[in-house]
């Protein structure tokens, strides 16, 4: 263990605002307790208050937690929500009293909780987009994920839920590489370390120490333990992405994340939410096909263009990357596993930092304020409900799409320097690159695409499919109100 240390200039521990935001043992306490409390009130508000009028659990959840907790960190800071994350916080006490067994194979594998994520949320969520956007749904979902939580906890050891089952912790595994911080020890105060009080520390048996040989945090949740218990720990800021441009051991999961997210947010949403509000939306292979369907198959209350979008773009994402890194082994000469889980890296900017630009957006169109009128709500506070900062209407928010320019351009650096890790002649490196890059060129033609068809075509006067999804299912509650009303009529 090390008392005293001299820190490099660009150790966050070294300056005196941010060493204390983050490594303060009684206000990092404070801060995950109000995390946690606050988590608690917005999911029980959500079973108490129902009602459309609830914005506590909406401004919580969907505006806060999602947003700004999960995309903004990740691409920056990196995995920092982890660390105050309430279902880690109370995790760590029950593993306490716990069996601590060890959990079995088939249940450690963090594929679970991404597939879970992918279809059971991302699938439903364009299926029925107003679904989740429900109180009680948000309420429902994070209490059955707040059981499993704690069962787990209770029953496997060694934070196994987060490293191996939590749905949110194989994405923030993936992304929080594309960050510009880094948790590692000083070397020369660890070379006679015999002690090992960091890894002690560690709730999740991990070894702060080794961060740094083997270019990779491994499972850290960034709950910043291991600073409390010795000063040689390190919280340095460094190049963004820098992990991506150098040799680490691959994750399968990490790389499958990356792709799958990338496919139904990034890649879905332009499909969907961007192309879906332009005036010839229905020209598009996906509402083609989601009207063709709809003509002999009746799927009640289900968006079938946004059913449809989401299959489409999978599709076509699956097509690209896997189809792209096995050309791109070829050419290079390479085992076609190796390819891919090496240079699938790369799309790690695709949705996390072009996620930046719907994040920012959103907070001027409604983050902003329902966060605020949630809080107002919430704790009853004398104060008039916030209006949203800006409409859709505002040409300036269009400064935002920069973020999905800067996605696929860094997406690209990183492509070379993950290319130049794998043994294979310039040549070869050079010809595969466009292949394997597939990915990356579909997602930045998306983007101009997009921008071509509004500049051309304008948007649609009454909202897109959108409007048109919302007039059907307000056609069918007219319909069912008129024959509740013939029914009454004849009582």
């Amino acid at each position: 263990m090390v008392d005293k240390i001299n820190r490099d200039k660009n150790d966050i521990y070294g300056m005196l605002v941010l060493g204390f935001l983050f490594k303060n043992p009684k206000f990092l306490l404070t801060l995950k307790l109000s995390v946690f409390a606050l988590f608690l009130y917005a999911m029980t508000y959500g079973f108490i208050n129902t009602s459309s009028e609830n914005m506590v659990t909406k401004g919580v959840f969907w505006n806060l937690f999602w947003p700004f907790f999960m995309v903004i960190t990740l691409g920056t800071l990196g995995r920092v929500f982890c660390g105050i994350c309430p279902h880690g916080f109370m995790g760590k006490y029950i593993t306490k009293f716990g069996l601590n067994k060890k959990m079995p194979k088939f249940l450690a594998n963090p594929f679970i909780g991404l597939l879970v994520l992918f279809f059971t949320w991302w699938l439903v969520y364009y299926m029925y987009p107003s679904f989740y956007k429900t109180p009680i749904a948000t309420a429902l979902v994070f209490l059955v994920l707040t059981i499993i939580a704690m069962i787990s906890f209770f029953v496997f050891e060694k934070m196994s839920y987060c490293k191996s089952f939590c749905p949110i912790g194989a994405v923030t595994n993936a992304f929080s590489k594309v960050g510009f911080t880094k948790l590692e020890t000083y070397k020369d105060a660890c070379s006679s370390c015999k002690t090992f009080d960091c890894a002690k520390a560690c709730s999740y048996d991990l070894k702060p120490f080794t961060f740094q040989k083997k270019n990779s945090m491994a499972d850290c949740t960034l709950c910043m333990d291991c600073s409390s218990s010795c000063e040689a720990v390190a919280f340095k800021v460094t190049k963004p992405s820098s992990s991506l441009l150098k040799k680490f051991k691959p994750r399968k999961s990490d790389v499958w994340a990356l792709i799958l997210l990338t496919g139904a947010i990034s890649i879905t949403m332009g499909f969907h939410h961007a192309l879906g509000r332009s005036a010839i939306v229905e020209e598009f292979i996906w509402s083609k096909t989601a009207r063709y369907f709809e003509s002999f198959i009746n799927f009640g209350t289900i968006d079938t263009i946004g059913l449809f979008a989401f299959s489409y773009a999978i599709a076509f994402v699956l097509m690209a990357s896997v189809g792209g890194m096995f050309i791109a082994s070829k050419i290079l000469k390479v085992d076609y596993e190796k390819t891919f889980y090496t240079l699938g890296y790369a799309f790690a900017p695709l949705f996390i930092i072009g996620g930046l630009s719907h994040v920012v957006e959103f907070f001027f169109l409604h983050y902003a304020s329902n966060i605020v009128n949630g809080f107002i709500q919430a704790f009853s506070l004398n104060f008039n409900y916030m209006e949203p900062l800006a409409i859709r209407r505002d040409s300036w928010l269009h400064i935002f799409k920069m973020f999905n320019h800067l996605a696929y351009i860094w997406a690209f650096i990183i492509m070379i320097a993950r290319i130049k890790l794998l043994d294979s002649t310039k040549l070869r490196k050079v010809l595969a690159y466009p292949f394997a890059s597939a990915l990356i060129i579909f997602y930045m033609g998306l983007n101009f695409y997009t921008g071509y068809v509004f500049k051309t075509y304008g948007a649609q006067k009454r909202g897109g499919h959108n409007h048109m999804q919302h007039q059907k299912q307000t056609n069918n509650h007219s319909s069912l109100n008129i024959v509740i009303i013939k029914q009454e009529n004849k009582g």
